[in-house]
Parts: structure tokens; C-alpha cells; sequence
């Protein structure tokens, strides 16, 4: 564990993580400082540095949806990290199951919603966990 994250080359000390389905589909893209990561390697859950919060969290922490890790890959540059998980739920605080639930529409320039609605974020998020 320590010896990976030696090698990888963090950016003011986070690292961009792609998480994906064990099918492929990508879920989301977060970001890891080596807290993060250690703590995902050593849980085989999903740690992410909330940059907007300024710590480390579960990913689903406040809603239950985790992502169980079953590969972890570095890409070539060692400075990205793309993990495969087993989602539980939706990946999306938005309600779907992936982040990438819009799709750009070139005739119109508009985004349009191309996957089904999981979950109400309103029934799963409060102000005290959201």
C-alpha cells in the first residue's frame, strides 16, 4: 500500500480518481489525498477527499450508497487512478446511478437526462448528512 502510493504522483497533494461500475460504466470522478487512499486500500471502501468540506470521507456516508472496491488501476503517467466498485444504490447525489446522467444534445446545445432517476435526493439527503 505505502509503496504505491509512493510512486503516484499526487498534484497539491490530491490525485483524480475515476470510479466505474465493475461492468465499466463510469460513476464519477473524485479526488484523493494519500489519507484518502490509504484508507481506501486498507477498507476496500471508497475514501474521498471532499474538497468542498476540506476532509476525508466515505463516499456514502451520509447516504448509504458505498462503493466496494474490486480493482484499483494506475493509468500510465501515475498520476490518475481508475477504480472498478460494486455500487450500492446510485453513485449520484443527484439520484441516478451515475454522474454522467446528461447527455450534451449538439442540435439544440442542451444536456438531456439519459438514465433513470434512482432515488429522491430530498427522501436521502438532509441538512444535517447532505
Amino acid at each position: 500500500m505505502d509503496a504505491l502510493i509512493r510512486r503516484l504522483n499526487f498534484k497539491d497533494g490530491l490525485i483524480p480518481a475515476i470510479i466505474a461500475s465493475v461492468e465499466g460504466q463510469p460513476l464519477t470522478l473524485c479526488y484523493m489525498d494519500e489519507v484518502a487512499l490509504q484508507r481506501t486500500l486498507a477498507t476496500g471502501q471508497v475514501h474521498v477527499f471532499r474538497r468542498s468540506r476540506g476532509r476525508v470521507m466515505l463516499k456514502g456516508e451520509s447516504s448509504g450508497h458505498t462503493q466496494q472496491v474490486k480493482e484499483v488501476r494506475v493509468d500510465c503517467a501515475e498520476n490518475s487512478l481508475l477504480f472498478f466498485v460494486e455500487q450500492k444504490v446510485a453513485a449520484c447525489h443527484a439520484g441516478y446511478f451515475t454522474c454522467y446522467y446528461r447527455r450534451y444534445d449538439a442540435a439544440d446545445g442542451d444536456l438531456k437526462v439519459c438514465e433513470k432517476r434512482f432515488f429522491d435526493p430530498e427522501e436521502v439527503y438532509t441538512q444535517e448528512n447532505g
